[in-house]
């Protein structure tokens, strides 16, 4: 009797706990609330500055403009078709399912199962991430696109290569089955902004005046803020990427705020060894360059870890944005390509390298004795890259056909897009 008593009393409870519901874990809900808000942050006002302030004064109001519309048009797009592209039910590993379509199936009381944070909750959240991915293109083809090109680019873009990668990588796809490790986008966001970017900029062609004459930013001290705003914004980008309040989520802050400052470090120091001024702005170029590098791996790596990957990164920036642009003479006018793409790669295969099971069991890299899991992330990077290149081109040429091509008219070059397009100036001299 006592054994049968002793096993009805211990079962019991595993009958009751079997049949609750998940419940919303108040804490970890309340930090990505915050982390979603930071991420927003990064878009209309923290990238949008950054690129405002190096693009001249003509264009100033212009180049916000294409982030500010960029981040809203996304906002509209994800919560219609982008979400459940991404992460509705897996299709061959390629995409989502359209079952979510306009949130249909979602309901308040739904619990995101990693973190136990509201689903609607992780739709926003993610949604800030699509934002600010193809808000990095608009710093490629800045001071010579039409705006009706863009805002329907985004559109496109969006939904034909943003949110199939997002489901390779997060959705349940076929990278994330073959083991591709990248906490918060250094393929999903940077290696795709950065491709997109240098394709378009290749399809668009130079500024009329690229290489005639110096191009000089409008304003330094708002690049300077906006690479503030980024920094700040980006602990919400990569700490939040774990959707818990916990130990994972510090170390991302600690790491990704080591790797930003030394990448600025090194960005600053290159600069001023070759050409004996270390500029303000070529520091705020590698605190972004420092920030993109960590990004996919904050949730793997230790303090060594992002130490390395700082100090490469601003060095690889100073590379991508003074030699490799001159040696083949694109015109990525704010450097998307040489930031994003070459420091978005150099993050996703140091994450194979330096990827810490003591920090978090899912990732084990070359110095832990994996060495497959660099050929993984080499795989991923290729993916990306192939598959945004062929795209985004494919995708310039439909949206040419129906804006009735992509560039404004010299007259308007000449101008400035702030007046010819807006009919406003940034600046009143």
């Amino acid at each position: 009797m006592r054994r049968l008593a002793f096993i009805l009393g211990t079962s019991i409870p595993t009958f009751v706990f079997a049949g609750e519901a998940q419940k919303i874990d108040s804490g970890n809900t309340a930090w990505i609330i915050v982390a979603t808000a930071l991420v927003m942050l990064m878009t209309p006002a923290g990238l949008a500055l950054f690129y405002g302030g190096m693009t001249r004064s003509k264009n100033i109001l212009n180049t916000i403009a294409m982030n500010f519309l960029a981040y809203c048009v996304a906002s509209i797009i994800w919560i219609f078709w982008g979400y459940t592209l991404a992460f509705g039910t897996d299709i061959s590993g390629i995409i989502g399912s359209l079952e979510h379509s306009f949130l249909m199936g979602i309901s308040v009381n739904d619990v995101w199962s990693t973190g136990n944070i509201p689903t609607l909750l992780f739709v926003a959240f993610q949604m800030t991430f699509a934002a600010i991915t193809v808000a990095l293109i608009s710093g490629a083809i800045i001071e010579r696109v039409k705006f009706q090109f863009w805002l329907l680019f985004t559109v496109f873009w969006l939904t034909f290569v943003y949110s199939p990668i997002a489901h390779w990588v997060w959705g349940g796809g076929f990278l994330s089955k073959l083991g591709a490790l990248d906490f918060a986008g250094g393929t999903v966001v940077h290696i795709n902004a950065g491709i997109a970017g240098l394709v378009l900029a290749l399809l668009v062609g130079k500024r009329k005046d690229y290489g005639k004459k110096a191009i000089l930013p409008s304003s330094v001290v708002l690049t300077v803020l906006g690479a503030v705003l980024l920094w700040f914004g980006w602990f919400g980008f990569n700490a939040g990427s774990e959707l818990a309040a916990d130990g994972i989520a510090a170390n991302a802050f600690l790491v990704t705020n080591t790797a930003a400052a030394l990448g600025a470090i090194s960005w600053m120091i290159t600069e001023w060894i070759i050409y004996k001024k270390p500029t303000l702005l070529g520091a705020a170029s590698g605190v972004v360059a420092g920030l993109v590098a960590i990004t996919p791996a904050a949730g793997f790596v230790d303090l060594f870890g992002s130490i390395v990957i700082g100090v490469i990164s601003g060095i690889l920036g100073f590379i991508g944005v003074f030699w490799l642009k001159k040696k083949f003479g694109y015109d990525d006018s704010l450097d998307t390509f040489g930031v994003h793409a070459l420091n978005g790669i150099w993050g996703a295969i140091a994450t194979g390298i330096f990827a810490n099971p003591s920090v978090n069991p899912a990732g084990k890299g070359l110095l832990y004795g994996n060495a497959t899991q660099v050929l993984i992330q080499i795989e991923a990077v290729l993916a990306t890259i192939v598959y945004t290149a062929i795209l985004t081109g494919i995708l310039y040429f439909i949206v040419s056909l129906i804006t009735k091509g992509a560039r404004v008219d010299d007259e308007s070059e000449t101008t400035g897009l702030d007046e010819a397009i807006h009919g406003e100036r940034g600046f009143e001299l």
